[in-house]
């Protein structure tokens, strides 16, 4: 799209343009366009018109992207925050209800969330991406974890919203203090999943205090009309080349897999694994290509997709085939109701309660177990496992254009943290190929960098300053794949104390990297290894080590993972995880080492049993002034200088001039 936005030439000139180009009614055209604005459409997609006519002409795209500008900045003014936890007391009390559970979560149970269903922020203020508040008639709380908990208490009105620790004093915890015998606290049955509720109910069962759901919800009734409106955002095939295999090949996998099971059929609630199942993508929420629908896929091969058929791009349809019924989600419900007497899975972890209330309802039953196309999702095809490759290159090109240039540039103390990120983004956009980021930058600057997940405002970020440490943690979403990297740049002289933390991290991250290890290992049994050098020193970090990765889908991608947790999912060929130590001093610095790496299966000559280790797939150089030789063993010496060359050989013949300089400088042997 160009630059320069035209102005709307109004209605009546709008219409006799749709009328040149098929005849679309205006007001569905307008209803569109308002879910299209409150989608993520990335500004490099110039398909989304296809959505209105055919083949739009140019004159009807620039009214139409005029008319979807004026909708987006015509949004009604929001309630002040003040006055918005005493209107939704005001109406729980006109319902008898006694409190309301918010959490951060749409039916989906996603970490992705359209503006529509920003129902926490909306509320207490609080920003961050997990979360849940409680509000009662007299008392309200804010449930975060460590991650966030001085974000929350900056965030929210504190006189309003008691602060507490998502794990030390979760909600049922706080709730058996907090609500008196006999009341009854309510819940939207579509944002909670069914193993939540359950565990709420058994924690308050000796309480009194009774859950009951409600809809619709009672934070959408106050919100009113300046609630955004549900996102349309367009679908569009994701070729099978890419995916290195059909849609038909997967759901008759998937057909054959639940009739071993012996179900009937499962319910598709997670929007990755039905942009996975269907070789589609979306652009319903931030940061994450997927379309948010729910999907029957039976054992018989058919599945019913329920998403509003507006979303979908001409040849989405035809491409799926007739095994693939797209249904309005207004049907979904009674498509529930239709299984009586059968048996249907479900993953209890990510499916609402809403869901399985239904079906139990109904009399089917429910069958708990793991997303079906998980495993199959995370082990990636040869064409993924290219496609991320092929990305990584691209995307580290970038980023090093981004490191020289930010080490010419952050020592003029006038860089700002949003200012590097936004500039971060202009170099991987100059690729030409970039479909939007993987997640909102994390660019941080000295005691900011201490806050894992921080994200910087307008009204708190902090400049660039010579003798702190700046941390950026950002990636992209390329069509082959999803990036993910971290580096951490000391900004003029470290401290010795920067140093010797810097490499206490970055020799966990060496020990990830050059691990070998037997088939059925998870992350769980291998995240000490990146952690026990920190752990010498008495140190630690409060999150993983690493989390599984999507192909050109979500950053963060189940059921992989390596963290203190972990999880059932063995390490299997062909996922893609992180490797992120870190280290965080408060009030001072935080520091993250990260690359993705790939599952492989390795070649080992008398190897009694199947080893894996990890290939890397992210080459961006390390700072070298942040290294202290003297803690490195030789080994690591020496795997630090073959990462750099490898950096330097792949990556040199995309660059030139300042940067190629930059790059051979900063991969220097040690």
């Amino acid at each position: 799209m160009s630059e320069c936005r035209a102005v709307y030439q109004g209605d009546e000139a709008l219409a006799g343009l749709l009328a040149k180009h098929g005849g679309a009614d205006l007001a569905a055209v307008k209803a569109l366009l308002a879910g299209l604005a409150s989608a993520s459409v990335d500004q490099s997609d110039t398909d989304w018109p296809r959505m209105i006519a055919a083949d739009p002409s140019p004159a009807l795209v620039a009214q139409l992207e005029a008319l979807k500008a004026e909708l987006k900045a015509a949004q009604p003014q929001p309630m002040p925050l003040a006055e918005r936890v005493p209107a939704l007391r005001a109406l729980l009390a006109q319902t008898g209800i006694d409190g309301f559970l918010i959490p951060r979560a749409d039916e989906h149970q996603g970490d992705s969330l359209a503006p529509h269903a920003e129902r926490l922020p909306w509320l207490t203020g609080f920003s961050g991406s997990a979360g849940i508040a409680v509000v009662l008639t007299e008392r309200a709380a804010l449930f975060v974890d460590g991650r966030y908990t001085e974000q929350a208490r900056n965030q929210t009105d504190v006189s309003v919203f008691e602060q507490c620790h998502l794990i030390n004093q979760p909600p049922s915890v706080w709730l058996q203090e907090a609500a008196k015998p006999g009341q009854r606290i309510a819940f939207d049955p579509w944002l909670h999943s069914l193993d939540m509720i359950e565990k709420l109910a058994e924690a308050l069962a000796d309480s009194g205090v009774t859950l009951v759901p409600v809809e619709p919800n009672p934070v959408d009734m106050v919100w009113g009309a300046a609630q955004p409106p549900v996102p349309l955002g367009p679908v569009r095939l994701h070729p099978d080349a890419r995916a290195g295999r059909s849609s038909a090949d997967k759901r008759a996998a998937l057909a054959t897999d639940l009739q071993k099971q012996k179900v009937a059929a499962t319910v598709m609630t997670t929007p990755e694994s039905i942009a996975w199942l269907l070789n589609i993508r979306g652009a319903d929420v931030p940061n994450k290509p997927v379309a948010q629908s729910f999907a029957l896929a039976r054992a018989d091969g058919t599945l019913d997709w329920f998403i509003d058929a507006r979303k979908l791009l001409p040849g989405v349809t035809a491409h799926l085939g007739n095994s693939v019924r797209v249904r309005d989600p207004l049907e979904f419900v009674e498509a529930l109701r239709g299984f009586s007497g059968q048996r249907v899975l479900l993953n209890a972890a990510a499916c609402a309660w809403g869901i399985a209330e239904t079906l139990t309802k109904t009399g089917a039953t429910v069958v708990r177990g793991t997303d079906p196309v998980a495993i199959p999702r995370a082990c990636k095809t040869e064409a993924e496992l290219q496609g991320a490759r092929d990305a990584h290159l691209r995307d580290g090109a970038a980023v090093i254009r981004f490191l020289a240039w930010v080490s010419r540039e952050a020592l003029s103390g006038n860089l700002t943290e949003i200012a590097a990120a936004d500039q971060l983004e202009a170099f991987r956009r100059e690729t030409g190929v970039l479909r939007g980021l993987s997640f909102n930058s994390i660019s941080a600057a000295g005691p900011n960098a201490a806050l894992p997940h921080y994200r910087p405002t307008p009204e708190a970020q902090r400049v660039l300053t010579p003798g702190e440490i700046y941390l950026i943690d950002s990636g992209g979403q390329y069509e082959d794949g999803t990036t993910d990297i971290t580096r951490t740049l000391a900004l003029g002289t470290p401290t010795p104390a920067m140093r010797r933390h810097f490499t206490l991290v970055l020799k966990g991250h060496i020990a990830i990297a050059t691990l070998r290890f037997p088939t059925g290992t998870t992350g769980g049994h291998i995240d000490a290894m990146a952690r026990q050098f920190l752990w010498a020193d008495g140190l630690d970090y409060d999150h993983g080590t690493g989390h599984g990765v999507g192909s050109f889908l979500s950053v963060h991608e189940g059921p992989q993972s390596i963290s203190k947790a972990g999880t059932a999912a063995a390490l299997m060929p062909g996922m893609i995880l992180s490797n992120e130590p870190g280290y965080y001093k408060p009030g001072a610095y935080g520091i993250r080492c990260e690359n993705l790496v790939i599952v492989r299966t390795l070649d080992l000559p008398g190897a009694e049993r199947e080893i894996m280790g990890f290939e890397t797939l992210t080459f961006a150089p390390w700072d070298r002034s942040l290294i202290d030789l003297d803690i490195l063993t030789p080994a690591e010496r020496a795997w630090i200088d073959a990462y750099h060359a490898e950096v330097r050989a792949k990556m040199l013949p995309q660059l030139d001039g300042a940067a190629a300089a930059w790059l051979e400088a900063a991969t220097a042997a040690l």
